[in-house]
């Protein structure tokens, strides 16, 4: 399914490396065999290519910080590295190849966490390598502990305190990754019934905000 590009306003305001302007549409879910996306996007072959909405903000980084590498949530067995994720020559955002998976991915055009600002972790439910790495990100519950470890060494507790499942056509652009004051997370994947090419209709989101 194609990915929308970010609407003008944000195109704008994006004088950032690789034309940071947030792109909420991941490279879409398919049951289908490979479809290219762009000579530089991971696969969009697989049953769950993880994908976001439309469009992005410009970026809300704020203080730097270490780039995030490993994410674990206890409450449902996930643990994994994290893999730096950018844009696709089409301006949508990359996901995570199908044969990765059981490996999630930081969208390096938002904030690093610990940073003021929203920090989006994107991963798949299933590929067609089978049960991927955020398949059982529906379990969450409000509450629950997200542990986000950094280059540093340091590991930062977000608690979540939401989740929803929006249609990829109405995805919730402003309230992902619009900026927030305080560090926040938003983890990603895809969700709902499949539409006629094989493409989750919807996308998971779950928002947390550091403890």
């Amino acid at each position: 399914m194609p990915s929308p590009r970010p609407p003008r306003r944000f195109l704008r305001a994006a004088a950032l490396p690789t034309a940071v302007a947030f792109c909420f549409a991941l490279a879409g879910c398919s049951s289908a065999e490979p479809s290219a996306v762009s000579a530089t996007a991971p696969s969009a072959s697989a049953r769950d290519e993880a994908g976001p909405g439309p469009d992005a903000p410009p970026r809300t980084g704020g203080a730097e910080r270490p780039a995030p590498t490993e994410v674990a949530i206890p409450s449902i067995g996930v643990r994994s590295t994290l893999m730096e994720l950018g844009l696709n020559a089409d301006g949508t955002v990359e996901v995570p190849p199908a044969e990765k998976g059981m490996t999630a991915g930081w969208y390096r055009g938002g904030s690093a966490p610990g940073a003021p600002g929203p920090a989006v972790l994107i991963g798949h439910n299933d590929t067609r390598f089978g049960r991927a790495v955020f398949h059982d990100l529906k379990n969450i519950r409000r509450g629950a502990d997200v542990l986000v470890r950094d280059g540093a060494g340091k590991t930062l507790r977000f608690t979540v305190t939401g989740k929803e499942a929006v249609s990829k056509q109405a995805f919730p652009t402003g309230k992902v990754y619009g900026p927030t004051k305080d560090s926040t997370l938003r983890l990603i994947t895809c969700d709902g019934e499949f539409d006629a090419e094989g493409h989750p209709v919807d996308n998971l989101i779950v928002y947390g905000v550091l403890a």
